[in-house]
């Protein structure tokens, strides 16, 4: 995927649609298209699907992956601690220039928190923030965070970032039991159809796509 110029201020980003894509060549092509961008660059969104895969964000502490088995384990340089991709989850990867929008890291992830607490508004679930631990949770009583539906992980790089947003859809979620998941001893996991029945993952896929662009747009 190589970066395309556009003149002028920012447009909303590209969002790319929902495919099936190894863990691997998405990250390098991730970090061709930021190495290569220039200050014209088009933002983009990308949405994706990978094969089980552990992933070691890069401060991430060995003791938190118990027993990987045959699923592949790949240290990234995004932030956050060790986590769980695999069939059933839309992986958002935001590829945003946030100097030339004028963000902040903390409004970026902020921005990208809403749009999943949205989007899984809109499905009906109720999500929310837990203080300290970025990544997006069930609504639990009186508004206290619950199980984890979406972790969050970004790097940035000379003011723009990639990698982003996995939001567990429809999964197998026995791996995430394998490891502390984003470096939480007995963090409780979910995912979607297990609060709301079967969900077509390409329309959330879709959807998650526009909220975030949407998102983004906002705090413009």
């Amino acid at each position: 995927m190589t970066p395309v110029a556009e003149r002028g201020a920012p447009s909303a980003p590209k969002v790319r649609p929902f495919r099936q894509r190894p863990y691997l060549p998405t990250v390098q092509e991730m970090q061709a298209f930021t190495l290569g961008r220039t200050t014209t660059t088009r933002d983009e969104i990308w949405l994706v699907e990978h094969p089980p895969v552990f992933t070691l964000g890069h401060a991430s502490r060995p003791e938190h992956l118990h027993a990987p088995g045959d699923i592949p384990v790949v240290r990234t340089e995004r932030g956050g601690q060790v986590t769980y991709h695999g069939p059933g989850q839309v992986v958002a990867y935001l590829l945003i220039d946030l100097r030339r929008r004028a963000l902040t890291v903390r409004d970026f992830v902020s921005s990208i928190e809403d749009a999943t607490i949205a989007v899984l508004g809109a499905s009906g679930v109720e999500a929310t923030r837990r203080a300290g631990a970025p990544g997006v949770y069930l609504a639990g009583r009186d508004g206290a965070a619950g199980a984890k539906i979406a972790s969050l992980g970004i790097r940035i790089s000379r003011g723009c970032s990639y990698h982003g947003v996995a939001l567990n859809v429809a999964m197998d979620l026995e791996p995430f039991s394998r490891i502390d998941p984003c470096g939480y001893p007995g963090l409780a996991v979910t995912d979607l159809r297990s609060c709301v029945g079967d969900v077509d993952m390409a329309d959330l896929a879709a959807r998650f796509g526009r909220q975030l662009a949407a998102s983004l747009e906002s705090k413009r």
